[in-house]
């Protein structure tokens, strides 16, 4: 029998249906710190599980059979397109569900623990060449010259390259988050206002280059708070207008810089872990990126040619 702190009056026990032991799981997962959305695509994964039984169905009768026919028919038998990161996800969240029932005595044997969970191989993501990212700083940095001189596309262009923020992190930047008290030694604090975010926190160097435009930037647009005061989509036209302007036959986007900056680090020799730490990324997360990041470096140099 199982008391969720959640809710000191509900208990289940392996007799329980799924909507009640959802209830409970949910107050655990809150309970340890887990971010509102993995809480929410768990408890989503599991009801979409229970949707496939009986509503009478008990917890405690689950087999690994039952639980392989639902991922079968999620995958080819529902008329809903599932990909391979979402059922991936989905293994992880029956995984956790079932792991959970266990370790608190809830039920006895977990019929999850037999279902493999199948590495999911994410596509190779799309760089720019060294030479092409000479062309979009060429392009950005034209701006600034302009009959009325516009320094967001290239603040905006330079700080990806330089640090390989995500569009999210970009978009949260405030003033006062870039540390310029050693003027040879600047710094951008990436913070996050959620608990279960905090991990992501870091801290990452700026190229001192960037100040005379970070600058200008601030003289033209005076921002009072967020460093870039517009919509997700705003900046996304930013990096269109630069990539056409610069001639490119790919889609300049947040995803494109972000890898670039690292495969470019790689290549000038950064420090694995000062590049991991960057990225702000696990340890088991690095596995995958850093083959990744080793094969696009040929990319970046120019000597293979990218696939679509």
């Amino acid at each position: 029998m199982y008391n969720s702190s959640a809710d000191s009056n509900h208990f289940i026990n392996a007799e329980s249906t799924f909507p009640v032991a959802i209830r409970a799981w949910e107050g655990y997962l809150i309970d340890q710190n887990k971010s509102i959305y993995t809480i929410k695509a768990f408890k989503g994964d599991i009801q979409l599980l229970a949707s496939y039984f009986s509503p009478d169905k008990s917890i405690g009768s689950v087999s690994t059979k039952d639980i392989s026919n639902f991922l079968d028919w999620m995958n080819n038998e529902r008329q809903v397109p599932c990909s391979p990161k979402t059922n991936s996800r989905r293994i992880t969240s029956i995984k956790s569900f079932f792991k959970w029932l266990t370790t608190f005595g809830i039920i006895e044997n977990d019929p999850a623990a037999a279902i493999d969970q199948k590495p999911v191989v994410s596509p190779m993501p799309e760089i720019l060449t060294k030479e092409e990212v000479e062309s979009v700083l060429n392009a950005a940095n034209a701006y600034r010259t302009q009959k009325k001189p516009d320094a967001r596309n290239m603040l905006l262009l330079q700080l990806l390259l330089s640090t390989g923020i995500k569009k999210s992190e970009t978009l949260g930047i405030s003033k006062n988050h870039i540390d310029r008290e050693d003027p040879l030694k600047p710094k951008l604090h990436i913070r996050y206002g959620t608990l279960g975010n905090r991990a992501k926190e870091r801290t990452i160097s700026l190229p001192v280059n960037l100040l005379p435009v970070l600058d200008e930037y601030i003289e033209q647009y005076r921002p009072t708070d967020k460093l870039f005061p517009w919509s997700p989509r705003r900046l996304e036209y930013l990096l269109e207008d630069i990539g056409k302007d610069a001639g490119l036959t790919k889609h300049l986007s947040f995803a494109m810089c972000r890898w670039t900056c690292f495969v470019k680090d790689y290549v000038e020799g950064v420090p694995l872990e000062l590049i991991r730490g960057k990225m702000g990324v696990s340890q088991v997360q690095w596995r995958d990126i850093i083959n990744k990041i080793k094969v696009l470096a040929d990319i970046y140099n120019g000597k293979s040619e990218q696939e679509d």
